[in-house]
Protein backbone atom coordinates (compact mmCIF):
# COMPACT_ATOMS: atom_id res chain seq x y z
CA UNK A 1 0.00 0.00 0.00
CA UNK A 2 1.26 3.48 -0.86
CA UNK A 3 2.03 5.77 2.06
CA UNK A 4 -0.44 8.27 0.62
CA UNK A 5 -3.25 6.02 1.88
CA UNK A 6 -2.08 6.09 5.49
CA UNK A 7 -4.43 8.88 6.52
CA UNK A 8 -7.38 6.97 5.10
CA UNK A 9 -6.53 3.87 7.07
CA UNK A 10 -6.71 5.92 10.24
CA UNK A 11 -10.36 6.70 9.59
CA UNK A 12 -12.46 3.68 10.42
CA UNK A 13 -15.88 3.83 8.86
CA UNK A 14 -18.63 2.26 10.95
CA UNK A 15 -21.60 0.80 9.05
CA UNK A 16 -24.29 -1.67 10.03
CA UNK A 17 -27.52 -3.53 9.33
CA UNK A 18 -30.74 -3.22 11.33
CA UNK A 19 -33.24 -6.07 11.05
CA UNK A 20 -34.13 -9.52 12.34
CA UNK A 21 -33.18 -12.29 11.80
CA UNK A 22 -29.92 -11.24 10.09
CA UNK A 23 -27.26 -13.73 11.25
CA UNK A 24 -26.89 -15.08 7.68
CA UNK A 25 -26.61 -11.68 5.97
CA UNK A 26 -23.93 -11.34 3.29
CA UNK A 27 -23.78 -7.55 3.85
CA UNK A 28 -20.86 -7.41 6.32
CA UNK A 29 -18.66 -9.48 3.99
CA UNK A 30 -19.61 -7.42 0.91
CA UNK A 31 -19.09 -3.97 2.44
CA UNK A 32 -15.87 -4.85 4.25
CA UNK A 33 -14.38 -6.45 1.12
CA UNK A 34 -15.37 -3.48 -1.06
CA UNK A 35 -13.79 -1.08 1.44
CA UNK A 36 -10.54 -3.07 1.50
CA UNK A 37 -10.42 -3.01 -2.29
CA UNK A 38 -10.55 0.81 -2.37
CA UNK A 39 -8.25 1.34 0.62
CA UNK A 40 -10.86 2.24 3.24
CA UNK A 41 -11.28 0.58 6.62
CA UNK A 42 -14.92 -0.37 7.22
CA UNK A 43 -16.41 -2.27 10.13
CA UNK A 44 -19.94 -3.47 9.34
CA UNK A 45 -21.94 -4.36 12.45
CA UNK A 46 -25.02 -6.58 12.56
CA UNK A 47 -27.70 -4.96 14.76
CA UNK A 48 -30.25 -7.71 15.33
CA UNK A 49 -33.32 -5.97 16.74
CA UNK A 50 -36.13 -8.44 17.35
CA UNK A 51 -39.79 -7.32 17.19
CA UNK A 52 -39.18 -3.66 17.98
CA UNK A 53 -41.98 -1.08 17.95
CA UNK A 54 -41.54 2.42 16.48
CA UNK A 55 -40.39 4.07 19.76
CA UNK A 56 -37.67 1.45 20.24
CA UNK A 57 -36.59 1.80 16.63
CA UNK A 58 -36.50 5.60 17.02
CA UNK A 59 -34.24 5.23 20.10
CA UNK A 60 -31.86 3.01 18.18
CA UNK A 61 -31.75 5.38 15.18
CA UNK A 62 -31.08 8.30 17.54
CA UNK A 63 -28.05 6.53 18.99
CA UNK A 64 -26.34 5.86 15.63
CA UNK A 65 -24.80 9.30 14.99
CA UNK A 66 -23.40 9.76 18.52
CA UNK A 67 -21.81 6.29 18.36
CA UNK A 68 -20.15 7.31 15.07
CA UNK A 69 -22.02 5.40 12.37
CA UNK A 70 -21.65 6.72 8.81
CA UNK A 71 -24.71 4.77 7.71
CA UNK A 72 -26.77 1.62 8.09
CA UNK A 73 -28.77 -0.69 5.91
CA UNK A 74 -32.27 -1.65 6.98
CA UNK A 75 -33.92 -4.96 6.25
CA UNK A 76 -36.99 -6.96 7.22
CA UNK A 77 -39.11 -6.07 9.20
CA UNK A 78 -38.20 -2.36 9.46
CA UNK A 79 -37.92 -1.02 5.88
CA UNK A 80 -41.31 0.69 6.08
CA UNK A 81 -41.30 1.49 9.81
CA UNK A 82 -38.14 3.64 9.59
CA UNK A 83 -39.54 5.99 6.93
CA UNK A 84 -41.28 8.53 9.21
CA UNK A 85 -38.40 8.40 11.73
CA UNK A 86 -35.80 9.93 9.38
CA UNK A 87 -34.75 13.55 8.78
CA UNK A 88 -35.00 13.27 5.01
CA UNK A 89 -35.91 10.66 2.39
CA UNK A 90 -34.81 10.44 -1.26
CA UNK A 91 -37.44 10.66 -4.00
CA UNK A 92 -36.83 7.01 -4.90
CA UNK A 93 -37.38 5.77 -1.35
CA UNK A 94 -40.43 8.02 -1.07
CA UNK A 95 -41.86 6.46 -4.23
CA UNK A 96 -41.24 2.95 -2.90
CA UNK A 97 -42.48 3.78 0.58
CA UNK A 98 -39.55 1.86 2.07
CA UNK A 99 -35.95 2.54 3.04
CA UNK A 100 -33.10 0.01 2.96
CA UNK A 101 -30.16 2.44 3.26
CA UNK A 102 -29.71 5.31 5.74
CA UNK A 103 -26.81 7.74 5.26
CA UNK A 104 -25.77 9.71 8.36
CA UNK A 105 -24.33 13.18 7.70
CA UNK A 106 -23.76 15.80 10.43
CA UNK A 107 -26.16 13.97 12.71
CA UNK A 108 -28.93 13.87 10.09
CA UNK A 109 -30.41 10.58 8.89
CA UNK A 110 -31.24 10.42 5.17
CA UNK A 111 -33.13 7.44 3.75
CA UNK A 112 -32.58 5.85 0.34
CA UNK A 113 -33.79 2.72 -1.42
CA UNK A 114 -31.03 0.84 -3.24
CA UNK A 115 -33.25 -2.24 -3.69
CA UNK A 116 -34.95 -0.08 -6.33
CA UNK A 117 -31.81 1.36 -7.97
CA UNK A 118 -29.96 -1.95 -7.60
CA UNK A 119 -32.72 -3.94 -9.24
CA UNK A 120 -32.69 -1.63 -12.30
CA UNK A 121 -28.96 -2.25 -12.76
CA UNK A 122 -29.12 -5.97 -11.99
CA UNK A 123 -31.94 -6.45 -14.49
CA UNK A 124 -30.19 -4.60 -17.33
CA UNK A 125 -26.96 -6.51 -16.71
CA UNK A 126 -28.87 -9.80 -16.85
CA UNK A 127 -31.43 -9.18 -19.60
CA UNK A 128 -30.34 -6.10 -21.56
CA UNK A 129 -31.34 -2.43 -21.58
CA UNK A 130 -35.05 -3.04 -22.22
CA UNK A 131 -36.35 -6.27 -20.62
CA UNK A 132 -39.27 -7.87 -22.46
CA UNK A 133 -42.75 -7.61 -21.04
CA UNK A 134 -45.36 -8.02 -19.86
CA UNK A 135 -43.81 -8.82 -16.48
CA UNK A 136 -45.63 -10.73 -13.75
CA UNK A 137 -44.48 -9.43 -10.36
CA UNK A 138 -45.39 -11.56 -7.37
CA UNK A 139 -45.46 -9.66 -4.07
CA UNK A 140 -46.27 -6.07 -3.07
CA UNK A 141 -44.34 -5.95 0.22
CA UNK A 142 -41.04 -4.14 0.88
CA UNK A 143 -39.04 -5.80 -1.91
CA UNK A 144 -42.01 -6.14 -4.27
CA UNK A 145 -42.71 -2.39 -4.06
CA UNK A 146 -39.05 -1.58 -4.82
CA UNK A 147 -39.15 -3.93 -7.82
CA UNK A 148 -42.42 -2.37 -9.06
CA UNK A 149 -40.90 1.14 -8.96
CA UNK A 150 -37.76 -0.21 -10.65
CA UNK A 151 -39.75 -1.91 -13.44
CA UNK A 152 -41.77 1.30 -13.95
CA UNK A 153 -38.49 3.02 -14.93
CA UNK A 154 -38.50 1.03 -18.19
CA UNK A 155 -40.80 2.81 -20.63
CA UNK A 156 -43.62 0.75 -22.20
CA UNK A 157 -43.02 -2.23 -19.90
CA UNK A 158 -46.39 -3.64 -18.84
CA UNK A 159 -46.36 -4.68 -15.16
CA UNK A 160 -48.86 -7.13 -13.70
CA UNK A 161 -48.83 -7.27 -9.91
CA UNK A 162 -50.29 -9.99 -7.72
CA UNK A 163 -50.21 -10.29 -3.93
CA UNK A 164 -51.98 -12.59 -1.48
CA UNK A 165 -53.24 -9.31 0.06
CA UNK A 166 -55.01 -7.57 -2.86
CA UNK A 167 -55.23 -4.28 -0.92
CA UNK A 168 -51.43 -4.10 -0.86
CA UNK A 169 -51.26 -4.62 -4.62
CA UNK A 170 -53.98 -1.98 -5.20
CA UNK A 171 -52.01 0.55 -3.11
CA UNK A 172 -48.85 0.01 -5.20
CA UNK A 173 -50.90 0.31 -8.42
CA UNK A 174 -52.37 3.63 -7.20
CA UNK A 175 -48.90 4.96 -6.34
CA UNK A 176 -47.63 4.04 -9.82
CA UNK A 177 -50.73 5.42 -11.52
CA UNK A 178 -51.30 3.81 -14.88
CA UNK A 179 -48.14 1.68 -14.90
CA UNK A 180 -49.31 -1.36 -12.96
CA UNK A 181 -52.33 -3.60 -13.42
CA UNK A 182 -53.41 -5.77 -10.50
CA UNK A 183 -54.19 -9.44 -11.08
CA UNK A 184 -56.16 -11.48 -8.57
CA UNK A 185 -54.52 -14.77 -9.52
CA UNK A 186 -50.94 -15.75 -10.38
CA UNK A 187 -52.35 -17.64 -13.39
CA UNK A 188 -53.77 -14.40 -14.82
CA UNK A 189 -50.53 -12.49 -14.23
CA UNK A 190 -48.51 -15.15 -16.08
CA UNK A 191 -50.89 -15.54 -19.03
CA UNK A 192 -48.80 -14.33 -21.99
CA UNK A 193 -46.13 -12.82 -19.71
CA UNK A 194 -42.53 -12.55 -20.97
CA UNK A 195 -40.96 -12.05 -17.54
CA UNK A 196 -41.55 -13.14 -13.94
CA UNK A 197 -40.17 -11.63 -10.74
CA UNK A 198 -40.57 -13.13 -7.27
CA UNK A 199 -40.66 -10.33 -4.72
CA UNK A 200 -41.94 -12.54 -1.87
CA UNK A 201 -40.02 -14.66 0.68
CA UNK A 202 -41.61 -17.83 -0.79
CA UNK A 203 -38.77 -20.25 -1.58
CA UNK A 204 -36.46 -18.81 1.09
CA UNK A 205 -35.12 -21.57 3.31
CA UNK A 206 -36.58 -23.36 5.18
CA UNK A 207 -39.55 -22.75 2.83
CA UNK A 208 -39.42 -25.04 -0.23
CA UNK A 209 -42.44 -23.60 -2.01
CA UNK A 210 -42.67 -21.65 -5.25
CA UNK A 211 -44.78 -18.48 -5.69
CA UNK A 212 -45.56 -19.58 -9.26
CA UNK A 213 -46.74 -23.09 -10.20
CA UNK A 214 -43.86 -24.35 -12.36
CA UNK A 215 -46.30 -25.56 -15.04
CA UNK A 216 -47.03 -21.90 -15.88
CA UNK A 217 -43.41 -21.17 -16.90
CA UNK A 218 -42.41 -21.19 -20.59
CA UNK A 219 -38.91 -21.61 -22.12
CA UNK A 220 -38.97 -18.14 -23.75
CA UNK A 221 -39.49 -16.33 -20.42
CA UNK A 222 -37.01 -14.59 -18.16
CA UNK A 223 -37.37 -15.30 -14.44
CA UNK A 224 -35.83 -13.31 -11.57
CA UNK A 225 -35.91 -14.01 -7.82
CA UNK A 226 -35.15 -11.62 -4.95
CA UNK A 227 -34.48 -14.53 -2.54
CA UNK A 228 -30.80 -15.57 -2.22
CA UNK A 229 -30.94 -18.33 0.40
CA UNK A 230 -30.89 -20.65 -1.46
CA UNK A 231 -29.55 -19.06 -4.66
CA UNK A 232 -31.42 -21.64 -6.73
CA UNK A 233 -34.93 -21.40 -5.34
CA UNK A 234 -37.45 -24.01 -6.46
CA UNK A 235 -38.82 -21.35 -8.87
CA UNK A 236 -35.42 -20.66 -10.50
CA UNK A 237 -34.46 -24.35 -10.57
CA UNK A 238 -37.74 -25.07 -12.39
CA UNK A 239 -37.15 -22.19 -14.81
CA UNK A 240 -33.60 -23.33 -15.57
CA UNK A 241 -34.79 -26.90 -16.17
CA UNK A 242 -37.07 -25.80 -19.02
CA UNK A 243 -34.44 -23.47 -20.49
CA UNK A 244 -35.85 -20.10 -19.38
CA UNK A 245 -33.34 -17.29 -18.71
CA UNK A 246 -32.79 -16.69 -15.01
CA UNK A 247 -31.46 -14.09 -12.57
CA UNK A 248 -30.81 -15.25 -9.02
CA UNK A 249 -31.14 -13.13 -5.88
CA UNK A 250 -27.34 -12.76 -6.01
CA UNK A 251 -27.68 -9.98 -8.61
CA UNK A 252 -30.07 -7.88 -6.49
CA UNK A 253 -28.07 -8.51 -3.30
CA UNK A 254 -24.84 -7.33 -4.95
CA UNK A 255 -26.28 -4.34 -6.80
CA UNK A 256 -28.21 -2.96 -3.84
CA UNK A 257 -24.97 -3.25 -1.80
CA UNK A 258 -22.90 -1.54 -4.55
CA UNK A 259 -25.31 1.40 -4.59
CA UNK A 260 -25.42 1.55 -0.77
CA UNK A 261 -21.61 1.50 -0.52
CA UNK A 262 -21.35 4.44 -2.93
CA UNK A 263 -23.88 6.39 -0.82
CA UNK A 264 -22.08 5.52 2.44
CA UNK A 265 -18.53 6.30 1.31
CA UNK A 266 -18.77 8.50 -1.79
CA UNK A 267 -16.64 5.88 -3.58
CA UNK A 268 -17.44 3.71 -6.57
CA UNK A 269 -17.71 0.18 -5.16
CA UNK A 270 -15.70 -2.53 -6.95
CA UNK A 271 -18.23 -5.07 -8.24
CA UNK A 272 -15.76 -8.00 -8.45
CA UNK A 273 -14.76 -7.62 -4.79
CA UNK A 274 -18.41 -7.59 -3.71
CA UNK A 275 -19.22 -10.60 -5.90
CA UNK A 276 -16.35 -12.63 -4.43
CA UNK A 277 -17.36 -11.68 -0.89
CA UNK A 278 -20.99 -12.57 -1.55
CA UNK A 279 -20.04 -15.95 -3.02
CA UNK A 280 -17.81 -16.76 -0.02
CA UNK A 281 -20.54 -15.74 2.44
CA UNK A 282 -23.29 -17.67 0.67
CA UNK A 283 -21.32 -20.79 -0.30
CA UNK A 284 -21.90 -22.53 3.07
CA UNK A 285 -25.66 -22.05 2.59
CA UNK A 286 -25.60 -23.55 -0.89
CA UNK A 287 -24.00 -26.76 0.34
Amino acid sequence: MAHGHAHEHAKRILLGLIGSPIAHSASPAMHEAAAEAVGLHVHYQLIDLASADAPRLRDLLGSLAPIGFSGVNVTYPYKEMVLPLLDDVSAGAQAVGAVNTIVIRDGRLIGHNTDMSGFVRALTQAFGPQPEGPVALIGAGGVGKAVAVALAKFPDLAIRLVDSDPAKAEAVARALAGRVSVCRRVEDALDGAAGVVNGTPVGMLPDRGTPVPLGLLRPGMWVADAVYSPLWTPLLAGAARIGARTMTGRALAIHQALDAFALFTGREAPQEAMERAFDRAVAPMAA
